[in-house]
């Protein structure tokens, strides 16, 4: 189960930066009646962990290839290989990434060129997610080639990469005013609503994942192959606790998610010592769930005629 570590590592950690870099851009689009100024004292902390994260991702990946150097050999096949498309997106979506943050640091450029990059960077995002998921869906493991590869990726950029903004928001709010910086209630205000939206959307997810994942064990049971029904006999039986844990951790990390969304309700009463605990232990338990699912992703592959 664990030789495919730094392909797990690599694929939930390029899905979460991605969905990270969307939602803290949605935050933009839907407040643009908020101060600029607001917006980048809360966004600006989540954006610049980001990066690092892909490039964690990045570098995990190209231990898998055995050698770095693969990595290039790799980009020479861009017009039949989906491996040298999601490699070549994962380097465009580092760097352009990257640029934004600086362009946003230093305040270069206008305004709204920042924002055309920040939508070109989402869109090349969103296309590496994509590629990722081609990338699997080959018809020699019925177990990947189903609608549910591209599907569960989606829902790991976007619920991932949402609770872990949250979580950002929160902390780095906290630490400014453990540092005894004063309290800036529109800030306050704009988090709030933040944390509130991504926790519908992270319901939202949640009820989409809980609906696609009976619909694929059905695939596997009606699909034909020995491959397939080797898949569904390993989730169902050597692998019945750890599939059982990965949507149990899930659900309590939407759950932490939705009891934010009863604590808020109407007022500014949900800020306490409780929020940023409860945001972090949401993250933690979402990614440890999507940590094991991507394990079991990997480790139920069974290929046709084997």
């Amino acid at each position: 189960m664990w030789h495919e570590l730094p392909l797990v590592i690599f694929t939930i950690a390029a899905q979460m930066s991605v969905g990270s870099f969307v939602v803290l851009g949605l935050i933009h689009l839907l407040n643009w009646n908020t101060p600029q100024a607001t917006l980048d004292k809360v966004t600006m902390p989540a954006l610049y962990a980001i990066g690092p994260l892909l490039v964690l991702g990045l570098a995990a990946s190209t231990l898998h290839l055995g050698s770095p150097l693969r990595a290039a050999n790799a980009l020479l096949h861009l017009q039949s290989s989906w491996l040298s498309r999601e490699i070549l997106l994962g380097m465009f979506f580092a760097g352009s990434g990257a640029l934004f943050a600086v362009l946003q640091w230093f305040r270069l450029g206008s305004h709204r060129l920042r924002q055309a990059l920040a939508l070109v960077t989402a869109i090349i995002g969103l296309s590496l997610v994509y590629a990722i998921s081609q990338v699997y869906s080959l018809r020699t493991i019925p177990a990947w080639s189903t609608f549910n590869t591209p599907l569960r990726f989606y829902i790991t950029t976007f619920l991932l990469g949402g609770v872990a903004v949250a979580a950002a928001l929160v902390v780095a709010s906290f630490i400014r005013r453990r540092r005894g910086g004063p309290v800036d209630l529109e800030a306050r205000a704009l988090i709030t609503r933040t944390i509130q939206a991504i926790s519908f959307g992270s319901i939202f997810m949640l009820g989409l994942k809980f609906i696609a994942q009976p619909a694929y064990m059905a695939y596997l049971g009606t699909e034909g192959s020995a491959a397939a029904q080797a898949t569904l006999e390993m989730l169902s039986g050597e692998y019945m606790v750890l599939s059982a844990a990965q949507n149990i951790l899930i659900f309590l990390g939407v759950a932490g998610l939705g009891f934010l969304l009863f604590r808020m309700a109407g007022s500014q009463g949900g800020w306490s010592k409780l929020l940023p605990i409860t945001t972090v232990a949401a993250f933690v338990l979402i990614l440890s769930g999507e940590f094991i699912g991507r394990l079991l992703f990997y480790a139920t592959m069974v290929r046709v005629g084997i």
